[in-house]
């Protein structure tokens, strides 16, 4: 299992992230990387489980929401978007609907909705 992230560098990375994009600079990989990693854990605390894979490459992915497990081959639900579309939907500075459809957020699935596990409130 992945190392956790704790609570004051996956804020730390968050804030790194929101202050460089509010300066209209590019945010550092690493601090990216980790915010986006950070808020697929909170998900994943949130809604555990293992029907929806919700992807940012090349971030990472985390399955969730209880359900049919899915163990081979392409998860039958599967969400993707860049990291950041992830972190505004994810901490609720953009709603899931109009990241959809404004055709950020790649879903297929009868379960690949998360309106209803977000923001997840880092």
């Amino acid at each position: 299992m992945a190392r956790k992230i704790d609570i004051v560098d996956g804020r730390a990375a968050l804030d790194a992230v929101r202050s460089a994009e509010a300066s209209g600079v590019k945010p550092q990989r690493a601090d990216l990387a980790t915010a986006v990693r950070y808020l697929l854990q909170l998900l994943d605390e949130k809604a555990p489980g293992n029907s929806v894979e919700v992807r940012v490459p090349p971030f990472g992915a985390v399955q969730v929401i209880q359900g049919p497990r899915h163990t081979r081959g392409t998860p039958p639900n599967v969400v993707e978007m860049d990291a950041a579309t992830w972190i505004a939907v994810s901490t609720g500075t953009e709603q899931w609907a109009d990241a959809a459809d404004a055709g950020r957020i790649h879903a297929s699935g009868t379960r690949a909705d998360l309106s209803d596990v977000l923001p997840v409130r880092p």
